[in-house]
């Protein structure tokens, strides 16, 4: 079977590549949030963040089961708008007045979550979910 006859790009494996990072990343970052929340809440609470202890709990489950829906592809829309303003709140209260080179990860990893949500390729969980955005080829099959 050619690639055109079974609809599988190199898009599809770029984007699954990119989920495999990217929810990588985000899953590595949070982890630490959820592991010690106490800690975090107080770093959190330095930088001005308000209710800490509940913003420590809640970036770590957004950043934790964000970056694990990313990689498997599971409500990727939701997943990618819920990285990106976990992102900006990083910006708004740890990174924002700093020096470009401090901050410049910041808006690459939610802006790549952001747009993983909207392109998650084709081996996503979402697309065999009865909300996926299944192509012709693959609601015939």
């Amino acid at each position: 079977m050619s690639q055109q006859s079974s609809g599988l790009g190199i898009s599809d494996f770029t984007s699954l590549l990119a989920r495999l990072v990217v929810g990588g990343v985000f899953v590595y970052h949070g982890w630490p949030k959820l592991a010690d929340p106490g800690a975090t809440a107080e770093g959190f609470a330095m930088m001005g963040v308000p209710m800490p202890e509940v913003a420590a709990v809640v970036g770590g489950l957004v950043e934790v089961g964000g970056g694990i829906a990313l990689i498997i592809g599971f409500l990727l829309p939701l997943a990618g708008i819920l990285l990106a303003l976990q992102m900006i709140g990083a910006y708004v209260f740890a990174h924002a007045g700093q020096a470009f080179a401090e901050w410049e990860l910041v808006p690459v990893i939610g802006a790549a979550a952001l747009a993983l949500g909207f392109a998650g390729g084709r081996f996503a969980l979402d697309r065999i979910m009865p909300w996926g955005r299944r192509s012709r080829s693959d609601r015939e099959a």
